[in-house]
């Protein structure tokens, strides 16, 4: 490793900008546009002063990527740093880092997909890195592409002067990826907005063995908001009730849900109990009245544009009969052909370069929204988003953050964002299940609260949860 003095760290806040003469080609420059935030600058003293390692835990939008370029400018400043490997979970999340790489006057290797588009390139960029024909490389690739033989084999020709950056890093934290990151670089950066993984403390321990604690400053949504890291919002929730036949299916899951948790000790229950959750949270997801209440919101909205759309993965009830459809189908018909608002879906199936274009028609406004699953979950950037509908969220809390973080970050002419979210109201479902309904919804609650409470309209948010509250005795919540 190569440790900075804490007083020499400091020095990081004074970024040179070459305005006097040009720097070498692809070597890191801050582009001069590029002020960092006080809290940006921090996290970078911060993690010289950990001695080249750490995670920064910041809310999504608030700059985590600059803010890790930064750091790799500054190493190549001060010990003459020769690659920058950029590990991402997916695959326009590295056409992402590109653009950004960009600005700083780098022009990266993309690895990932085929590995006869980049094998051979990296081979001789590393010789040369190590010979010194070259100052500086830049690797992004995937996670899927780092645990390949192909990757595998390149990494023992890393210099020690490399910084391997784990972007969404919390997904770093499975035994396999975790086996797959190279033990002899020294230089280690985590990014996440939410770095612990889900009821996987043991994950959350083996990332941070390897990339370093959370570093301070933590920038939670209410920090980055008031920095103006991300713009203010507005937050409507909605109130679905499920269908008749929907809330006997939800009371047969919830029964068999209570008797797995009473019998939890059991692993095999465990997993019992696990596959019943997710059941459900599909059933509630999909519920059918959700397209009754989006028609009701959007019947009002139709001359907007800039609205994302968040579908799940279930079906809902077709109203001609029991048959299924999918919601993101069910959704982009009723606002497509029904209502006439100018959409596309954007999907895991989409294409990176279908992908590109729809962005860009979302940004000028041709597409008036996009209906998704998942894949704008983490790290996409798409400022231009001014109103997110949720339609369905899971039970993972990384998914809510990071969703409400797409929403929020700042563009040209964007003063405020707006959220509206459905949430289902559990039926009646007797005193049997009242408790196991009462814990489980509890948990919930407690991120549509927080949410709320930073809202501009709070007050309004706050009394709409309140008629959830006083049903289900949760006004302690």
């Amino acid at each position: 490793m190569y440790p900075l003095a804490v007083a020499e760290a400091k020095e990081i806040y004074q970024f040179q900008s070459f305005s006097g003469s040009k720097p070498p080609p692809d070597s890191p420059r801050i582009p001069p546009y590029i002020q960092l935030r006080h809290y940006q600058q921090q996290a970078v003293t911060n993690w010289f002063a950990n001695r080249g390692r750490g995670t920064l835990k910041m809310a999504t939008g608030s700059g985590k990527t600059i803010t890790a370029l930064a750091i790799a400018t500054e190493l190549y400043h001060k010990i003459g740093l020769q690659v920058l490997l950029v590990v991402c979970p997916y695959r326009h999340l590295v056409i992402q880092w590109a653009r950004e790489c960009q600005q700083f006057n780098l022009e990266p290797i993309l690895a990932f997909e085929n590995v006869r588009n980049w094998q051979s390139q990296l081979s001789t960029r590393l010789y040369n890195v190590q010979a010194g024909n070259q100052t500086f490389l830049t690797i992004i690739t995937t996670n899927a592409t780092l645990i390949t033989e192909g990757f595998q084999s390149q990494l023992k020709y890393f210099p020690d002067k490399t910084l391997i950056v784990g972007d969404e890093a919390h997904n770093l934290g499975s035994p396999r990826l975790e086996a797959s990151l190279p033990r002899h670089l020294g230089l280690r950066l985590a990014l996440s907005a939410t770095p612990e993984r889900y009821f996987d403390d043991q994950g959350t321990d083996v990332l941070f063995n390897y990339f370093g604690p959370v570093l301070q400053p933590e920038l939670t949504l209410a920090d980055a908001i008031e920095q103006g890291a991300l713009v203010r919002y507005l937050y409507y929730p909605i109130l679905v009730e499920l269908t008749a036949g929907e809330a006997k299916v939800y009371a047969k899951l919830t029964k068999r849900i209570g008797w797995a948790l009473a019998e939890e000790e059991n692993l095999q229950k465990n997993d019992a109990l696990t596959s019943l959750l997710m059941q459900r949270a599909r059933l509630i997801g999909a519920a059918a009245n959700k397209l009754t209440a989006l028609r009701k919101l959007m019947i009002n909205r139709l001359d907007t544009c800039h609205t994302l759309f968040y579908c799940g993965d279930g079906s809902v009830e077709k109203s001609s009969g029991n048959s299924l459809n999918s919601q993101l189908a069910a959704v982009t018909r009723l606002l497509g052909s029904e209502l006439g608002y100018r959409i596309n879906t954007y999907t895991a199936q989409t294409s990176i370069a279908e992908r590109e274009q729809l962005r860009h028609q979302f940004e000028v406004g041709e597409l008036q929204g996009l209906v998704a699953i998942r894949c704008l979950d983490e790290g996409v950037d798409i400022p231009a988003i001014k109103t997110a509908v949720i339609l369905a969220s899971s039970g993972n809390p990384r998914q809510f953050i990071q969703r409400r973080g797409r929403v929020l970050r700042p563009h040209p002419g964007k003063e405020r964002a707006t959220v509206f979210d459905m949430i289902v109201l559990p039926p009646d479902l007797g005193r049997e299940a009242w408790e196991v309904e009462r814990n489980l919804l509890k948990k919930e609650l407690k991120r549509f609260l927080e949410f709320a409470d930073l809202a501009d309209n709070a007050e309004e948010a706050r009394s709409k949860l309140l008629e959830v509250q006083t049903r289900y005795g949760l006004l302690e919540a």
